[in-house]
């Protein structure tokens, strides 16, 4: 693993503030087209004209007028609540929901201040106002993080850390944040026990800046601001205590890294107890009203996509058909839910009998023995099989597999037996949930990931899976298989 070097754009110590005045200016001129859009188009241009009574009938209010104050106090929810915090920019959704949170808010107090003071607001104007708020500024906010994640791809507009710890520790929580730099923490040198200056923490280009007990001072020499402690025993609560003291208030930042990986936020939780900063860790549940949502979720959204796509589907079999020698459909034996076998749909994209000859090419490229079976460029493949794989077309009947309750629209990967073989105790985890047409791994790399990367990617959806995180999955997975990269086959 190498590090990589900053850009000449990073501002140490307030890029957050930069970015921020980025994104309120952006916010405004979100707000302003919105709120006079809908107005305007409401209204028409004689809106100055269009007035609503107060309580008292001698008051008249001008919707010019109550659209800048709209907009004046969407622009302050929008600061109450947070959402140009440093802490929720670039990653996750907390960013997304603090935008609907504030925009609820806002709309909830002109609600009351309107019954309270019996002001007659036209309804229409409102309740278009609010969702189309929300969606342009989120649609805002996402066009940042795109720019946000390439720039920090780089190392600009990133927390730059310095990692205090042992070097196990060091060494692992430096490997899990280089797998996303677009959550902003790029780590420019370690403080770790027994360390020599000038050497590199093993296996990475990060450098050693000294012990742990050199650490505020390291942060000078890298121009760093943040410490991450990612634990030692030479760190007491006396010591850590003391670092924090250490740090300039406002301009560097605290953060102490447990030894837990691959758990979403939903499942975390912290509580001061007696001046202890205790982490509730919730256990995955597979049963009960979360499983039957999950399966609701399936019915009606297989439903409608089969319904939807049913064109597609009847000429994409006519395709298949004419192009080559075999039946429409392939089926095929995989291990579903809790190891029990299902047989899964596909367009054939294969000639006839392609598993028989599985097991030689296999050897042929000397991977008979190694998960994930893959052949490099299958001699298998039919043309336009090619063309239906390269945009996942192939995997459409497998939404009779989620109508019908063998599959999920978002699961694990499904698997051979002889892949589920090679399980560990720790892989066959991924057997609790049912396998899905699509999931992390369909996003997160395809046919490229490793045996290893793919069983992670699986873990981590079935201890953290949500229907916020299904539906994140199945936007990633449209832009997937509408442009798909070197590794979709």
């Amino acid at each position: 693993m190498t590090t990589r070097e900053p850009s000449a754009s990073v501002v140490p110590f307030d890029w957050s503030r930069v970015y921020a005045r980025r994104l309120a200016i952006t916010d405004l001129l979100v707000l302003v087209w919105v709120v006079f859009g809908v107005q305007i188009a409401y209204f028409g241009l004689d809106a100055n004209n269009v007035a609503f009574s107060g309580r008292l009938n001698e008051l008249r209010f001008s919707y010019y007028g109550f659209s800048i104050a709209l907009i004046v106090a969407w622009m302050v929810m929008l600061r109450l609540f947070d959402t140009r915090d440093y802490r929720v920019l670039g990653g996750g959704s907390a960013e997304y929901r603090a935008i609907a949170d504030s925009a609820a808010r806002l709309f909830g107090l002109v609600a009351v201040v309107s019954y309270l003071f019996q002001i007659d607001i036209a309804r229409g104007y409102i309740l278009i106002a609010l969702p189309l708020g929300i969606v342009v500024l989120m649609l805002s906010r996402w066009m940042w993080r795109q720019w946000l994640s390439l720039k920090r791809q780089t190392g600009a507009y990133s927390a730059r850390v310095v990692l205090v710890g042992s070097p196990t520790t060091a060494l692992h929580i430096a490997r899990e944040l280089a797998r996303h730099p677009e959550e902003g923490y790029f780590v420019v040198g370690a403080c770790v026990t027994s360390g020599t200056v000038g050497t590199m923490l093993p296996g990475t280009s990060i450098p050693i800046l000294g012990d742990v007990s050199d650490a505020l001072s390291s942060l000078d020499s890298a121009a760093a601001d943040t410490v991450v402690i990612t634990g030692s025993e030479q760190l007491g609560p006396q010591e850590i205590k003391t670092l924090s003291w250490g740090l300039e208030a406002g301009q560097r930042h605290l953060i102490v890294a447990p030894s837990l990986t691959d758990v979403g936020g939903p499942r975390i939780h912290t509580r001061p107890v007696a001046g202890l900063p205790l982490i509730h860790v919730e256990t995955p549940r597979y049963a009960g009203s979360k499983l039957f949502t999950k399966r609701a979720f399936d019915i009606l959204g297989s439903g409608a996509l089969i319904i939807v796509l049913s064109p597609v589907l009847i000429v994409l079999a006519f395709i298949v058909k004419l192009t080559s020698r075999g039946p429409v459909f392939y089926r095929q034996e995989r291990v579903g839910l809790n190891g029990e076998h299902f047989d899964m749909l596909k367009f054939r994209s294969m000639r006839v009998d392609a598993d028989a000859e599985l097991s030689s090419l296999l050897a042929a490229q000397g991977t008979s023995g190694t998960p994930l079976f893959k052949v490099k460029d299958d001699p298998r493949v039919t043309p336009i099989g090619k063309v239906l794989r390269k945009h996942s077309l192939d995997e459409f009947p497998q939404l009779f597999n989620v109508f019908l309750g063998s599959m999920s629209l978002v699961g694990p990967r499904p698997q051979r037996d002889g892949e589920v073989a090679l399980y560990d105790d720790a892989a066959r985890r991924r057997l609790l949930l049912k396998p899905g047409m699509s999931g992390l791994w369909q996003v997160g790399g395809r046919s490229s990931l490793g045996w290893e990367d793919a069983i992670r990617l699986d873990l981590y959806y079935v201890e953290n899976w949500s229907i916020t995180g299904d539906v994140v999955i199945l936007w990633r997975t449209i832009k997937a298989v509408l442009r798909p990269g070197n590794e979709a086959s």
